[in-house]
C-alpha cells in the first residue's frame, strides 16, 4: 500500500466493528478504560499473541480511524474480521487479519484467550451493600364503597296512610308475591294442619319396613270402606257431600303452599325476592293452585268465595264512594299490573294482587297477579275508575301525597304520580318515584338536576347514557338549567380524558364553544381522526394562520410520520387516516370556516385530497366507511366552497380496489429480537403504538421504532379509553395492581392507587374501570381520589369466572351460580353497557369450558384442542345450536388469546426456532391468517419454551406482539402491515 492510500485509510470514517489496542504501547490502564468505555452486553475482549487486546463490539460503529481508541477492525462481507490496512484478501468467517511489519497475519479468533473485564474490578476496602427493591408496592389501601343510593320511596307513609283494618289483613294475609290473596276459612283450615301434621313412623329393624306398609294397607282399606259407605248414607238422605270434601281436600293443600310460601319468601310483598346479585328470580307457585282453584269456582264451594269477595268489593267502594279516605286507603287493594308475553296468567282464589307491607315503589315488580273469580275485566276497570276519580279529588284536595300513592301503588301508574309530584313542587319526591320505578333515564335526570341533586343527575347520566337526551329535555323546560347541564357535560367528558366528546356536547350551544379551545388543541396533539376533527372546529372558531397552515400540510400529507419500511413490509394502508387527512376532509364539509377566503382555499385543498384517496377513507365514526350516498353529500358540499373551476375539472371520487386479506397470506415479524421486553402494546389511531416494557417503563413509538415518548412508570399491561385520549399503566404484583393515569393528549402520568384485584378488563369509558374481585363484579371510579367502587354486579352466591370481556357497548362473563342443592349452575351473561342491564343468560355445555376457553366479545366462547394424532390444533366454537369445529395446521401448546371478536393462536416453535401464529376473527366461517415469528427465543426460564404472542384491538388495528420485543400492527381484515418494528433502548 502507497503511503498516500494509507493516509486516506487512516483520515476515512469507517464502520468499525471492533478494535486492537496495542496495550504494550498505551498500558493496561488505559486500555481498560478504553474497552470499559465501549462495552455493552454481546461485545467480546480477547488476547492477542503479541500482548495486544481485541474489542470486538455488539453493534457496529461508525468512527474516524484517526480518532478510534485502537485500529479500527471491519467486518468483511465473508463474514471475517479484519484491520485496516489488511483488508485486501479475503478473510474467512471466525478468523481475523492483521497487518504486522508490512505483511498480513491471520489468528481464528475462538482460540484466542478471551479476557473478562470484571476480573478487573478489586472489591478490597468497598463496603457490602444488600440491594433492596427501588419502589417497593404500596399495601393496597382499602377501596371506598360509594355505590348509589337505592330509591325507596314510601308513599304510604308519606301520605299518612295507617295499617290495615283487622277484618283486611284477614283476609288477605299469607299471600305471596305476585299470587293473589287466598280466602282463610279457618276450621277447614285447622283440618288441614291436623292432617299436614301427620308424620311417618321410623322403624329400628329390618322388619319395620314391612310391617309398616301392611299396617298401611289395612288402615287405607278400611278408610276408604268408611268414607264410602259413609257418604253412601248420606246420598241416600239427599245430601251431596261431594262440595265439602273437595273444599277440604284443597284447603289442606293451600295450607301447605302457605307454609312454603312463608317460608321462602323474603322480599317486599308484591315484588320479587331478590338474591344477593340484585336480580329477580321467579317465583315458584304452589303445586296445582290454578287447577285447583278452577275445581273449587266450579262446586258448591264456590259459592262461598264469590261471597266474601263481593262483600269486600261492596265495602271498598262504598269507602271511596264516602271520602273516607283512611279506610279505603288502607284496605284498597293495588290493580294487578300485565302479565309479560312469555307469562301466562293463574287462577286463584285470592284478591287481586297488592303490597303486604310498607308501600314502596321498586325498580323490579312482581309477576303476573293471580285471576281469581272476582277479578274479570269489569272489576278491574270499577276499581280503576274509583281509583282514578279518588286521585283526582285528592289532588283537588291539596292531598298530594295521598293522590300520588293512589296512582303509583294502587293503579300503577308511576309515569302519572311523577308528573303529579313535579307539577305540585314535588321535585325532589318525583325524581326519587321516577329512578326507583325505572322510568326514563332522560326524565330521572332532569328531574334529578332541578331538585338540586346535581351530583347524581350526572351520575345517573353517564351510567345510562342519557345526556344528550336530558339535555334536550330540559332545554325545553329551562334553557338556563339546559345550558348549566350541558356544561356539566362538558366538564364530565373533558375530565374522561374524552376531548372531541366534551366538543361534540358544546358545539350546539354557541356560548359554550369558546370554552374548549383548549380541548380542541390537546386532540391536535394526539394526531390522526382527532386531530383532524379538532383542526376542522379549531377553524370555524376562526383560529389563526398557524392552524390554517397544520390543516393545508395535513390535506396535502406533508410532514406525515407514518413512513413506509419496504424490508419489513410495511405499506402505504391507512397513511390518510394516520394523518387525518379523511377526517379533517369530512369534517370541513360540515363545518365552514369563519375565513371566507382561507375556508375556500381548505375546501378545495380538501376536494383535491378526496379525488385523490379515492374518498373519504375511514371519516366515519371510529374509522367506519362512509356510505356512498352520505360521501356524495359531503362532496358536494365541499364543492359548493371550493374554488369553482377546480371544482368543475376535478372527477367524481372512485373508490380503489380495496386489498383483502387472503387465509393463505403470510405477514413476518421482523427477523431480530429487541432489547427491550415488550408485555402489551397498542396501536393508536394516531398511528403511533403505544408499548409497556415491564420495569423499563412505557415508550410511544413511531411505525419506523423511533421513541416519540417515554415515561419511567413500571407496566405490564395497558387499559385504554375507548376514546384514546386516556390509558392506565398497569404493574402487575401477584394480585396487586400498581395503577397509573397516562393522559395523551398531555402526555402527562399521575399515580392513581394500588388496588388488589383478580383481574381487570383491558378498555374503559375514560372513567369507569371493571374488575373482579372476591366480591364479583366491581365497577371503580379512576377519577376519584382513591379507588371507589360505584357499582358492583352479581355476589352472594353468583361468582364470576374467567376473565370479564367489555366492549363499548356490552360487558359478558362466565358465571357460576350455587344451587340450592349443592350444585353449580354455569351460565353466560351479557350485559348491555353502560345501563347493566342483562341481556341474556345462556346455560353453557360443560365439555367447552377448562384450559384453552376464551371469551369473545360476541359472547361465544373459543376453545383450542390440541390433536397431536392429525397434526393440528381443533378450535371449537360455541354457538346457539351444535359447535363448529376447524382443524389448523400445527399443535399449539396453550389455547388462543383474544381481545374483542379476534383470535391468535401460537402453535409450537419449528426446528429453526420459528413460530408460527394463526389468528382470525370470530366467525368461524372466516379462514385464519398466518403470522410468522423467526427466531423466537425463550422469554420466562431456562428451558421453557417461547411465549404467545399478544394479541390487541384497538383504532381499527391488529397489533400483535411478542415478549422478545417485537411489535406488527395490521388492518383489522389483515390486508395491509401498518407497523412491524423491534423495540430497543435506544
Amino acid at each position: 500500500m502507497s503511503a498516500t492510500a494509507a493516509a486516506a485509510a487512516f483520515r476515512a470514517t469507517v464502520a468499525a466493528a471492533g478494535f486492537v489496542l496495542d496495550v504494550p504501547v498505551i498500558g493496561a490502564d488505559e486500555a481498560a478504560e478504553r474497552v470499559l468505555a465501549h462495552w455493552a452486553d454481546g461485545a467480546e475482549l480477547r488476547a492477542l499473541p503479541d500482548g495486544r487486546w481485541l474489542l470486538v463490539l455488539a453493534e457496529s460503529v461508525e468512527a474516524r480511524a484517526d480518532r478510534a481508541p485502537g485500529l479500527p477492525v471491519r467486518r468483511l462481507p465473508g463474514g471475517g474480521l479484519a484491520a485496516v490496512g489488511a483488508e485486501g484478501a479475503p478473510v474467512p468467517t471466525g478468523r481475523l487479519a492483521l497487518p504486522v511489519a508490512g505483511a498480513v497475519t491471520t489468528h481464528p479468533i475462538a482460540e484466542l484467550p478471551p479476557l473478562d473485564p470484571a476480573d478487573w474490578l478489586d472489591p478490597a476496602g468497598l463496603t457490602l451493600h444488600r440491594l433492596a427493591p427501588v419502589g417497593a408496592v404500596a399495601e393496597p389501601a382499602p377501596v371506598v364503597e360509594d355505590l348509589p343510593r337505592p330509591a325507596r320511596p314510601d308513599l304510604r307513609a308519606a301520605a299518612g296512610v295507617g295499617a290495615r283494618s283487622e277484618r283486611a289483613r284477614r283476609l288477605t294475609e299469607a299471600a305471596p308475591a305476585g299470587g293473589g290473596r287466598r280466602v282463610r276459612l279457618p276450621g277447614l283450615a285447622r283440618a288441614a294442619r291436623w292432617f299436614g301434621r301427620l308424620r311417618l313412623p321410623r322403624w329400628g329393624d329390618g322388619s319395620g319396613p314391612v310391617a309398616f306398609m301392611a299396617a298401611a294397607v289395612v288402615l287405607v282399606v278400611v278408610a276408604v270402606f268408611l268414607v264410602v259407605r259413609f257418604a253412601q248414607l248420606i246420598v241416600d238422605r239427599g245430601f251431596h257431600p261431594g262440595g265439602v270434601l273437595l273444599a277440604v281436600a284443597v284447603t289442606a293443600l293451600l295450607a301447605r303452599g302457605s307454609r312454603a310460601a312463608r317460608g321462602t319468601s323474603g322480599g317486599t310483598a308484591g315484588t320479587a325476592p331478590r338474591p344477593a346479585g340484585g336480580r329477580p328470580v321467579r317465583t315458584r307457585r304452589p303445586l296445582l293452585r290454578g287447577l285447583l282453584a278452577r275445581l273449587v269456582v266450579r262446586s258448591p264451594a264456590g259459592r262461598l268465595v264469590h261471597g266474601r269477595h263481593a262483600r269486600y268489593l261492596r265495602e271498598l267502594t262504598r269507602a271511596f264512594e264516602q271520602r273516607r279516605w283512611d279506610d279505603a286507603l288502607r284496605d284498597a287493594l293495588r290493580l294487578a299490573g300485565e302479565s309479560r308475553p312469555t307469562e301466562q296468567g293463574w287462577l286463584s282464589l285470592g284478591l287481586p294482587r297488592r303490597f303486604a307491607g310498607a308501600l314502596r315503589p321498586t325498580p323490579v315488580t312482581g309477576g303476573p297477579a293471580g285471576v281469581s273469580p272476582m277479578s274479570g275485566p269489569t272489576v278491574q276497570q270499577h276499581l280503576a275508575g274509583l281509583y282514578r276519580q279518588a286521585a283526582t279529588a285528592l289532588e283537588r284536595e291539596g292531598r298530594i301525597d295521598e293522590a300520588a300513592f293512589v296512582l303509583a301503588d294502587l293503579m300503577d301508574a308511576p309515569a302519572e304520580a311523577v308528573a303529579l309530584l313535579d307539577r305540585h313542587g314535588r321535585t325532589a319526591q318525583a325524581a326519587e318515584l321516577a329512578e326507583g320505578r325505572g322510568l326514563a333515564a332522560d326524565l330521572v335526570v332532569r328531574l334529578w338536576w332541578r331538585a338540586g341533586e346535581r351530583a347524581r343527575a350526572v351520575r345517573t347520566a353517564h351510567r345510562r347514557a342519557a345526556f344528550a337526551d336530558a339535555v334536550e329535555r330540559l332545554s325545553a323546560d329551562d334553557p338556563g338549567a339546559g345550558r348549566e347541564l350541558r356544561a356539566a357535560w362538558v366538564e364530565h367528558s373533558r375530565a374522561g380524558g374524552d376531548r372531541l366528546g366534551a366538543v361534540e356536547a358544546a358545539w350546539p350551544d354557541e356560548e359554550l364553544r369558546p370554552s374548549v379551545a383548549a380541548d380542541l388543541r390537546d386532540a391536535v396533539a394526539l394526531g390522526g381522526p382527532a386531530r383532524g376533527r379538532a383542526l376542522a372546529h379549531l377553524l370555524a372558531l376562526g383560529a389563526g394562520e398557524a392552524t390554517r397552515a397544520l390543516a393545508l400540510a395535513v390535506l396535502e400529507d406533508a410532514g406525515d410520520d407514518t413512513g413506509t419500511t419496504d424490508d419489513t413490509g410495511v405499506t402505504d394502508a391507512g397513511r390518510g387516516r394516520a394523518t387525518g387527512r379523511s377526517a379533517l376532509a369530512g369534517a370541513l364539509a360540515g363545518l365552514p370556516g369563519a375565513d371566507p377566503a382561507g375556508d375556500r382555499e381548505l375546501a378545495t385543498a380538501a376536494l383535491r385530497a378526496v379525488v385523490r384517496d379515492g374518498g373519504f377513507g375511514g371519516a366515519g365514526g371510529s374509522g367506519a366507511p362512509l356510505d356512498q350516498r352520505t360521501e356524495t353529500a359531503l362532496f358536494e358540499q365541499l364543492a359548493k366552497r371550493a374554488d369553482p373551476l377546480v371544482a368543475a375539472d376535478l372527477p367524481r371520487p372512485r373508490r380503489p380496489a380495496r386489498p383483502t386479506a387472503d387465509g393463505g397470506h403470510e405477514w413476518a415479524f421482523v427477523d431480530r429480537p429487541g432489547t427491550l421486553p415488550v408485555l402489551d402494546a397498542a396501536r393508536l389511531e394516531s398511528g403511533l403504538l403505544l408499548v409497556a416494557c415491564g420495569q423499563a417503563g412505557v415508550r410511544l413509538l413511531g411505525p419506523d421504532g423511533r421513541v416519540k415518548a417515554r415515561w419511567d412508570v413500571p407496566a405490564d399491561e395497558l387499559v385504554l379509553a375507548d376514546h384514546g385520549g386516556a390509558a392506565l399503566l398497569v404493574a402487575r404484583y401477584g394480585q396487586v395492581r400498581e395503577i397509573s393515569r397516562l393522559d395523551l393528549g398531555t402526555r402527562a402520568v399521575r399515580s392513581w392507587g394500588t388496588l388488589r384485584v383478580r383481574g381487570l378488563v383491558r378498555s374503559f369509558d375514560g372513567r369507569q374501570l371493571l374488575t373482579r374481585d372476591e366480591e364479583g363484579i366491581a365497577v371503580l371510579d379512576t377519577l376519584a381520589a382513591r379507588p371507589t367502587v360505584v357499582w358492583r354486579e352479581l355476589g352472594g352466591e353468583q361468582r364470576p369466572v374467567g376473565p370479564l370481556v367489555r366492549t363499548p357497548t356490552s360487558c359478558a362473563s362466565v358465571v357460576a351460580s350455587q344451587l340450592p342443592g349443592g350444585g353449580v349452575l354455569t351460565e353466560l351473561w351479557r350485559w348491555d353497557q353502560p345501563g347493566w342491564e342483562l341481556r341474556s343468560r345462556t346455560a353453557l355445555d360443560a365439555d367447552l369450558l377448562g384450559e384453552g376457553t376464551a371469551l369473545l366479545a360476541t359472547g361465544r366462547l373459543l376453545a383450542g384442542q390440541p390433536d397431536p394424532a392429525r397434526g393440528g390444533t381443533t378450535l371449537r366454537w360455541s354457538t346457539d345450536r351444535e359447535p363448529v369445529e376447524r382443524l389448523v395446521d400445527g399443535v399449539a401448546p396453550a389455547g388462543p388469546v383474544v381481545d374483542g371478536e379476534h383470535w391468535a393462536l401460537t402453535l409450537a416453535p419449528a426446528a429453526d426456532g420459528t413460530v408460527r401464529v394463526h389468528t382470525g376473527t370470530a366467525s368461524e366461517a372466516e379462514p385464519p391468517r398466518t403470522l410468522l415469528l423467526p427466531n423466537a427465543t425463550a422469554a420466562g426460564r431456562p428451558g421453557a419454551g417461547p411465549p404467545a404472542v399478544g394479541l390487541r384491538h384497538h383504532g381499527g388495528a391488529l397489533t400483535f406482539w411478542h415478549r422478545s420485543g417485537r411489535v406488527l400492527a395490521t388492518t383489522a381484515d389483515g390486508s395491509a402491515v401498518l407497523a412491524n418494528l423491534r423495540v430497543t433502548t435506544g
